[in-house]
């Protein structure tokens, strides 16, 4: 099991038991160590979800926002680990990387590499938290307004700072693709700031799960032309993803 499911079960545990929960019980309904669970409860207490307290943790106040990111991430969790693992082929061996905010790029960020210098812009609070703790990253935390739903900095704030930027690889998630679309969101702060990290990236990729596509939403983003690369699950269909592949961008089915 990987962190992000053991973490993602010990706050349902959480809200199953009254927003408590035991160490000894966990560790026994998980089949892992106590040490584990203790270690997934400090990066929990530091998302702001839990706090602990002898013996075990509670939940805090902001978890019901919190929850809908720690939810979604588990949704869907193989493909979007087979997608982060494949994104990770894509990183330079130095250099700066801009990653957008969202439970796929959280799962991104968890499948950073230890052993690389690399410097990474982020407007995802969550992902600052999993990314600092790879102690040769550098990890800068863009500003503004933070989104409740998505843990992501999204206001004109953070749209100003990431066009100052010119980095060497922008990796970004979208609500919707399709080719006559492109790609879409649904909140138009948050459209405004994928585009500004697409402008900012000499190399630009597009992650998302296979269910987004063929789906469009309120806010234009990006044509899919203007992409370089994109990563999506094998759950895709077979003709869209031709029609897409065509437009331009490389296509990579994991």
């Amino acid at each position: 099991m990987y962190p992000a499911e053991r973490q993602a079960a010990i706050v349902a545990s959480a809200q199953a038991g009254n927003g408590e929960i035991s160490v000894a019980l966990v560790s026994a309904q998980l089949n892992v160590t106590p040490e584990t669970i203790r270690r997934d409860l400090a990066v929990l207490e530091r998302q702001g979800l839990l706090s602990r307290k002898h013996g075990g943790a509670q939940l805090t106040r902001s978890a019901p926002f919190e929850l809908a990111l720690a939810q979604r991430q588990l949704s869907e969790l193989p493909e979007k680990n087979r997608i982060a693992t494949r994104v990770m082929q894509e990183l330079p061996s130095d250099g700066v990387v801009l990653l957008d905010s969202g439970s796929l790029t959280l799962t991104i960020a968890q499948h950073f590499p230890d052993d690389r210098d690399l410097i990474v812009v982020t407007n995802n609070l969550a992902a600052v938290q999993v990314l600092a703790a790879k102690p040769r990253l550098t990890v800068l935390a863009l500003p503004g307004r933070v989104r409740n739903l998505t843990q992501g900095a999204v206001d004109e704030w953070t749209r100003q700072r990431i066009a100052t930027l010119n980095v060497d690889l922008a990796i970004i998630g979208g609500n919707g693709l399709t080719l006559e679309h492109g790609v879409t969101t649904t909140i138009p702060d948050e459209a405004e700031v994928k585009r500004a990290m697409l402008l900012s990236g000499r190399r630009r990729i597009l992650a998302l799960t296979s269910t987004k596509i063929g789906l469009a939403s309120f806010c234009h983003v990006a044509d899919v032309d203007e992409l370089d690369m994109i990563v999506t699950d094998s759950g895709a269909d077979s003709a869209q993803v031709d029609r897409l592949g065509a437009a331009g961008p490389d296509l990579v089915v994991v």
